[in-house]
Parts: structure tokens; C-alpha cells; sequence
């Protein structure tokens, strides 16, 4: 009677399998390692002409606001607060793309992946 499955030598899978956890091990490493280098670096970004200026951590995490004194109008607060968002929102994007690139360096871009 035929074998069913299987891999053609018989004996062959145990050595790429020790192959494949060692690459899977590394990969994971790399990971751990870009991932602290990531949330060591600080992200800023200004609105309003450079009125509010805003500082995230590599782990998306507000750190610092500065708002220049002619940003303040008693008047129109609302536009300060504008601003402010508005700053929050570049920062935190610059964060998120510094992240998807590590992801993508990572995994050589199979993030298409079926599973």
C-alpha cells in the first residue's frame, strides 16, 4: 500500500522545521527590538503656523503641548482648540506610519497574507 502525505526523503522535515522556529525566533527578536526603538522616539507637529505645538511617544501617548501666548484669544477659544487637535492628529499620524513601516520592514510586506 502507498504512503499518504507526507514529504518526499521522509526524514527532511525535522531540519526545516529547527530552520523555520530559528527564523520565527529571530523574526521575533527583531520585532521586540524595533518595537522599543519605536516607542523611545517622539513625534511633533504644529498647527496654526507653529501657534500649538504637540509631542507623542512611539507609543502614541500625548507628552508635551506648547502653545504660543498669541494662540490664546479669550475670544476664540475655539480655534485654539482646533488647533490642538489638529496637531494631536499629525503627531499621532506620523506615530502610526513610523509604526507600519517597523511592521512592514518586518514582514517583508506579506501583510497580505491569507492567515
Amino acid at each position: 500500500m502507498a504512503k499518504r502525505g507526507g514529504f518526499p526523503g521522509g526524514m527532511g522535515m525535522p531540519g526545516n522545521m529547527n530552520n523555520l522556529m530559528k527564523q520565527a525566533q529571530r523574526m521575533q527578536r527583531q520585532m521586540e527590538e524595533g518595537q522599543k526603538e519605536l516607542e523611545s522616539k517622539e513625534f511633533t507637529a504644529k498647527a496654526g503656523g507653529g501657534a500649538v505645538e504637540v509631542t507623542v511617544t512611539g507609543k502614541k501617548e500625548l507628552s508635551k503641548v506648547k502653545i504660543s501666548p498669541e494662540a490664546v484669544d479669550p475670544d476664540d477659544v475655539e480655534m485654539l482648540e482646533d488647533m490642538i487637535v489638529a496637531a494631536v492628529n499629525e503627531a499621532m499620524k506620523q506615530a502610526e506610519e513610523a509604526s507600519g513601516a517597523l511592521m512592514n520592514k518586518m514582514t517583508g510586506g506579506l501583510g497580505g497574507l491569507p492567515f
